[in-house]
This record gives C-alpha cells, sequence and structure tokens, in this order.
C-alpha cells in the first residue's frame, strides 16, 4: 500500500489521496506527475538563475498550478509555488525538509503549505506555497534578518541569536509573541539538528498592518545530511555554536535574554514535549529511507532528554 506524499496517509491506489489534492486546491481532482526528470529540472533551474546552489542549498523553481490540466506548470512570474528538486550532491533533502517542516506544524509552528511531488520517473521533489502572496497574487511586504541587519548572503553567518532577538524588540508589532515564537523555533531547530539557520532564514512579514515572523521555511535536519557535522547551530547563542547545554538554551536565551517568564518558557516546552509521539510517527511513516530514519531519530533523542530530562 502507497502514502500520499501530501498527507503521508495510506492510499489504494493512484499517486495522491483526495485529501492531499484538496489541501493544494478544493477542486483538484488529480495531479498528474511532474513532466520531467531530476536532471531536467537541475537544468531547468540552472537555466533560469544562472546557476546551480551549492553548499547545502537546495535549487528552486518558481511554479504555478494550473487546476484545468492538473498540473504544475514552471513560471517565471506570478508563481504561488516553490519546487526543490532532488540534489546530485546530497541524497534525500525534499523529503528531510517536507517531514522536518511537518515536525514544526505538529509542535505548533507556523508553516506554508509544503509536500512532495512525483516527477516522471517516479523520484520526490520537494514543493511550498509562498507566503508572501495573497489569494489574489499582491505582494506582502517581507524581509529577512540579512538585510535587517545590514548583511548579506556572504555574511549571513555572522550574527547571533542575540541579535536575531534584537530584530524582532526593533520592528515587530507585538515583540513578547514574537520572542515566544523564536524561543520555540530555536529549541525545535537544536532537537532536530538544524544547525543552518542563518540570517536568510528569519523573516519578518507584514500582514494587515501587522508586523510578526513569517512562517517557518527552511527546516532541515542538516545533521544527517552532512557527515560529522562541527556545529549544532549557525549563529552564535551565548557565545557558542556547539556543546550547548540547557542552561544556554533555556535559563540564559529563552529568560534572561529573551525575557520570557516562567509560564511561557513551560508552556513552549509543553508543547515540544506533546508534539514527540507525533513526531516518531511522522518520522516512520515519512518517505527518508530506514538509515535516514535511524538518523533523524539519534539526532533528536539524546537532545530532548538532554533539555527536558525525558526520554523520547
Amino acid at each position: 500500500m502507497n502514502r500520499c506524499p501530501i498527507t503521508y496517509e495510506e492510499i489504494q491506489d493512484g499517486l495522491y489521496s483526495a485529501a492531499g489534492l484538496k489541501k493544494i486546491d478544493r477542486r483538484l481532482t488529480e495531479l498528474r506527475p511532474l513532466p520531467y526528470t531530476t536532471d531536467e529540472l537541475l537544468e531547468e533551474s540552472a537555466a533560469r538563475s544562472g546557476k546551480i546552489s551549492i553548499e547545502g542549498v537546495q535549487p528552486k523553481l518558481s511554479s504555478i498550478l494550473s487546476v484545468r490540466d492538473s498540473a504544475f506548470v514552471l513560471a517565471d512570474q506570478k508563481a504561488l509555488f516553490i519546487i526543490k528538486p532532488q540534489q546530485s550532491v546530497y541524497d534525500q533533502v525534499p523529503e528531510n525538509e517536507d517531514l522536518t517542516m511537518r515536525l514544526a506544524e505538529a509542535a505548533g509552528i507556523e508553516v506554508p503549505l509544503h509536500g512532495l511531488l512525483y516527477d516522471k520517473e517516479g523520484k520526490l521533489h520537494y514543493f511550498i506555497k509562498r507566503f508572501d502572496r495573497t489569494k489574489a497574487r499582491k505582494k506582502l511586504a517581507v524581509e529577512d534578518f540579512a538585510q535587517l541587519s545590514g548583511r548579506n548572503r556572504n555574511t549571513k553567518y555572522d550574527s547571533s541569536m542575540e541579535n536575531v532577538a534584537s530584530v524582532i524588540e526593533q520592528y515587530c508589532t507585538f515583540p513578547v509573541l514574537e520572542k515566544m515564537k523564536l524561543f520555540k523555533l530555536t529549541l525545535f531547530n537544536y532537537l532536530i539538528g538544524n544547525e543552518d539557520m542563518h540570517l536568510k532564514n528569519f523573516s519578518l512579514i507584514t500582514r494587515n498592518g501587522i508586523v510578526t515572523l513569517s512562517p517557518a521555511y527552511d527546516l532541515l535536519n542538516t545533521s544527517i545530511i552532512i557527515k560529522n557535522p562541527q556545529e549544532e547551530i549557525a549563529l552564535q547563542l551565548n557565545g557558542k555554536k556547539r556543546n550547548l547545554t540547557k542552561n544556554d538554551l533555556i535559563k540564559y536565551f529563552g529568560s534572561e535574554r529573551l525575557g520570557l517568564n516562567e509560564n511561557s518558557v513551560h508552556s513552549v516546552i509543553a508543547d515540544l514535549a506533546q508534539a514527540v509521539p507525533a513526531w516518531i510517527e511522522l518520522i516512520s511513516t515519512s518517505f527518508l529511507s530506514a538509515e535516514a530514519k535511524n538518523g533523524y531519530m539519534q539526532i533528536l533523542q539524546p537532545r530532548f532528554s538532554m533539555l527536558f530530562g525525558k526520554k523520547t
């Protein structure tokens, strides 16, 4: 029996479940495979962007959904979706990103619509709906933290989590609420082994005149992608990028630097703890290989025990 790559539910036949199709568009009754191979998608990405991304960053393609044709169509303008193909350097990055985004959502972290799509050879590629576009395709104001901090793509690691907090305090309409979101996202990224959460992976969005953290994006367990990772976090926290402790993450960052009260800290911890059974189920039913699933759990289990004193 197969699983739908959009909902993970079991399906008797076909590529996608009815519920999965409705998540993309309520009018969809079928969805054709992408009419490309992995190599062809990478060629399209290179032709449209001028180069294929390196250093663990996935190549990207803009796309629109044609309900009439029951298909995703590549497009350079007015695209509402982004497709990230399989890579030639790292294995299973789309499956990894899709799973990690699901784990975030299970913990109450806001994420855009996303899932996996089949190509004409039966391989899977990641898609995500743009959160900076309205239903009328109007562009919302979004700025990443590199822009807001005076950094660029080359200096996106030259900062700290304390500076990320400062950006929130300076620009957000209700900074206390956003700092609570930041605290949860920081603990989440540590738990699941995302050591590439640099400045360009944080953004602010303005919706109805209110400035908040954007929905989370580019969440990956990089620790199972890159062999022998040397760091646990992309931006320094309490002067560290590795050997982080419970005191660093919870007492220092959550309570002292972010200024969250005891109830807020405990609320975030409870949300993450309550999500763990769902995480284990999602990992087991994901489209990662058995080896990658095991590696994912080997990252998660000791970090969860260290932070919260409990076994997953």
